[in-house]
């Protein structure tokens, strides 16, 4: 069996074969996916690296891992003996890897890579940084195909259509609102690779990425067309009649680019470049003209209706009412019980799967006992897999994916024996989030202003974070969705009501301990006044905090005034489902302080 040295060493020899001085190969597919089907999972083939996020560029004398601070220890552990090397990204998202390859490669170099897995921006960073040199792109060449003899084929499952009672709005009633956006534009014609815009704009759910309940396909839509471009055996002859009803004709997945090949100089096309691939930019004939712009979808499904808001809201309380009786099994089997990180997180999952409309889990469990809570990202494999003890801090990132939504959630629980610097950071971890869930905003407030006010409390200390403050959720779709984010980065999104984002300020200690605490919070108004509206955050997520953890001298009374209302607001919603141990459980849990 090849090593993932050997397939490094062999990828050099087609590369050298081919006489390409750098091959790219990013964390992606040719929806320009966060989380990817199998077939596409080239880096992790390749390197043994698992995480979501990152870029491998290989040259004959260096192999490197480009990514960010959430994946640096993760890296670290995984590439060991397999000859590539971290490099650490200053700022998330990046291509910092297109600067050194235009001042590493000599003259006369190939720079090449896949074009289904590349978008039309990052393909632009490279060609952007290159331009004054004497080097070359080639931007259709999978040499991973040639190596990969048992590569995944395509995920075959079934697709499913939400209902409107679920959905709230028809797709016919969602494709006329960007059919109004395209027409702004001067648009005729629209593409959407993106599978959560997708999904959102035909009310199609599937199974194609784990955890993310979407299905492979693009879209392209006309002034009274729409097309679906999908594996035909994944929908039912109703499902496609259903559709149809809906103005979407059904074509083959594979059939796009003949599409493409078939407009004419008199279509104007709107796409964006960061959800758009490489390759299908190519596909367009000469002089056909490109809008390039945010997918109309990407904003209209961050901004959930007030059906999506009702589920949303009953959806929390199931996963509260799972999470509840979980801690409480927790609590109570510890003494007793062999529990590790793997049997936890299965534990974790029963619990939910128990809940009506239970589908699976937005994200693989991170479940990091003491040191492992130091990882951002860490995903107990049977190498490292802890074994609890009544000692030390343990921090579980978890969720569900539902019929009628999706939750993300982190809690942190002492386990005994805690130190002074635990019950510190714990209790500042805790009063950044608070910070950050009880800011009230004006309208036009961006994510960048609510991530500097949630870090707070943390900078006032001297004690910082790596990762973003927060991330859009989608709709009973995927637990990461833009284009709201709440970090550093100057994006241009306004915040607005009825869009879903988490608040999880942490702080990690790598080979000690880590804390996250996280809660999902909807944008609504608030109040107006004579400076002008402002909007304020409601607390989604439904499940008590450990104040076991607080040092209350750290807080300030109108912190614990939240922190009061918040558990208060837990135990009416929760408890109703809960039995009575349940309940009393739960109301120590969420005694005020």
């Amino acid at each position: 069996m090849m090593t993932h040295l050997d397939r490094l060493q062999a990828l050099r020899r087609i590369m050298s074969e081919h006489q390409i001085a750098a091959y790219v190969i990013p964390s992606s597919d040719p929806h320009i996916s966060e989380y990817l089907p199998d077939r596409y999972r080239g880096i992790s083939w390749l390197s043994g690296f698992t995480g979501s996020a990152g870029t491998l560029v290989i040259t004959d004398s260096f192999a490197g891992l480009w990514t960010d601070s959430r994946y640096f220890v993760q890296a670290i552990s995984q590439l060991k003996g397999t000859g590539f090397e971290l490099v650490r990204l200053k700022s998330q998202g990046v291509a910092e890897y297109a600067n050194w390859l235009a001042e590493t490669l000599p003259d006369g170099s190939v720079i090449a890579f896949d074009g289904q897995l590349i978008s039309v921006s990052v393909a632009q960073s490279i060609i952007d940084a290159v331009k004054y040199r004497d080097i070359r792109l080639e931007g259709n060449v999978d040499l991973l195909d040639k190596l990969w003899n048992d590569r995944p084929s395509l995920p075959t499952a079934k697709a499913r259509l939400l209902p409107l009672s679920i959905s709230g709005k028809s797709t016919a009633d969602k494709l006329a609102d960007v059919r109004a956006v395209m027409e702004r534009h001067g648009a005729d014609r629209h593409l959407i690779s993106t599978l959560d815009d997708i999904a959102w704009l035909f009310n199609i759910r599937g199974n194609d990425v784990n955890c993310n309940p979407v299905v492979l396909a693009f879209a392209f839509i006309g002034p009274t067309s729409a097309f679906l471009f999908i594996d035909l055996q994944k929908l039912s002859p109703e499902e496609k009649d259903e559709l149809a009803q809906q103005g979407v004709q059904v074509s083959a997945y594979d059939t796009l680019p003949a599409a493409l090949e078939g407009l004419h100089q008199e279509h104007t096309v709107l796409m964006d470049p960061k959800r758009t691939c490489y390759q299908l930019y190519h596909s367009f004939p000469e002089g056909v003209k490109l809008i390039v712009d945010i997918n109309p979808t990407t904003l209209f499904k961050a901004i959930k209706n007030e059906t999506e808001i009702v589920h949303s809201r009953q959806t929390m309380i199931h996963d509260g009412v799972a999470l509840t009786r979980f801690f409480k099994w927790l609590e109570d089997s510890l003494a007793h019980e062999i529990i590790t990180e793997i049997s936890l997180a299965d534990k974790l999952r029963s619990f939910r799967a128990e809940q009506p409309g239970f589908l699976g889990e937005s994200f693989d469990t991170i479940a990091g006992y003491k040191a492992h809570g130091a990882l951002p990202h860490y995903k107990a494999t049977v190498d490292s897999n802890s074994t609890l003890q009544p000692d030390g801090l343990l921090l579980i990132d978890s969720g569900g994916q539902y019929e009628s939504g999706t939750t993300d959630i982190t809690r942190v629980v002492s386990l005994g024996n805690l130190t002074d610097a635990e019950r510190t950071d714990y209790t500042l971890v805790l009063k950044a989030m608070i910070e950050g869930c009880s800011t009230i905003y004006p309208q036009g407030s961006r994510g960048y202003q609510i991530d500097a006010i949630t870090r707070k409390p943390l900078w006032d200390h001297l004690k910082n974070y790596g990762h973003g403050t927060g991330h859009g959720v989608g709709f009973a779709l995927n637990v990461h969705e833009g284009p709201q984010v709440f970090n550093a980065a100057p994006v241009d999104v306004l915040i607005q009501p009825g869009m879903i984002t988490s608040i999880e300020p942490g702080l990690y200690f790598e080979g000690r301990y880590g804390i996250r605490i996280e809660n999902l919070v909807l944008s609504i108004d608030h109040a107006v006044s004579e400076s002008g509206t402002f909007l304020a955050f409601e607390a989604l997520t439904l499940c008590y905090i450990d104040t076991s953890l607080i040092d209350k001298t750290l807080l300030s009374q109108s912190q614990i005034h939240w922190l009061n209302r918040y558990h208060q607001t837990v135990y009416e919603k929760l408890s109703p489902y809960l039995n009575e141990e349940e309940q009393t459980w739960l109301k120590n849990k969420t005694t005020a302080l």
